[in-house]
């Protein structure tokens, strides 16, 4: 019996991955590593992955689906944040061990929160609307541009939204100036990441498309 997919079933998969994404930026992303000299979180690996669905689903059917992701993601982040903060709060039993470090892991800071959740809200539609900005200049040729184009401006809102608003003024060096310099080598990192995405766009963007 061979098995195939249809373009539904497709669109849901890149859905479930869209939303893993995104639910695991906030849960493993509190990791610092240091990749070519820059301390950065390990959800860098994941957030381009985002953009990449997000820019694929609005190649094959446009931006309403594309957007449509995006508050199914919201979604997705806000649920698991709430829940988190009950579970962390909920006292444990006498026999579990470890909520010591439950807590430390799964509680993160309302203001950071509040900063992740409005710079990814902002970036992913600007992202949408870029993508389809340049989609319309480009008479729908070059894939790669509109990709790479609005996820370069999107990144930059992300990571400057995040970083204002998760550290300006939490200690008195945290000025703009600070915030600008350790920004900037993170924000060139993740469009590094990003623009290694291209060649999978165009895969899946065809995958889509196969009927």
């Amino acid at each position: 019996m061979k098995f195939t997919l249809t373009q539904v079933d497709k669109i849901n998969l890149f859905l479930c991955v869209f939303v893993t994404m995104l639910v695991g930026m906030n849960l493993l992303g509190t990791k610092v590593v240091t990749i070519f000299g820059i301390s950065t979180s390990v959800a860098i690996f994941m957030y381009p992955i985002s953009f990449l669905i997000t820019d694929v689903i609005e190649e094959v059917f446009g931006p309403k689906l594309a957007r449509q992701f995006v508050a199914v993601g919201i979604f997705a982040i806000v649920l698991t944040m709430i829940f988190a903060t009950i579970f962390v709060a909920l006292p444990p039993a006498e026999r579990y061990t470890s909520n010591d470090a439950y807590t430390t892991v799964f509680t993160q800071s309302l203001r950071i929160g509040i900063a992740s959740v409005v710079a990814f809200i902002i970036a992913q539609f600007h992202d949408v609307w870029a993508f389809n900005f340049w989609k319309g200049k480009t008479n729908g040729r070059f894939l790669w541009l509109r990709n790479n184009a609005s996820t370069m401006v999107s990144q930059a809102i992300d990571t400057l939204l995040f970083m204002f608003i998760a550290f300006y003024q939490v200690a008195p060096k945290f000025t703009v100036g600070f915030i600008l310099t350790i920004a900037l080598p993170y924000y060139l990192l993740k469009i590094a990441m990003a623009a290694l995405d291209t060649p999978f766009v165009y895969l899946g963007a065809r995958w889509l498309k196969k009927k």
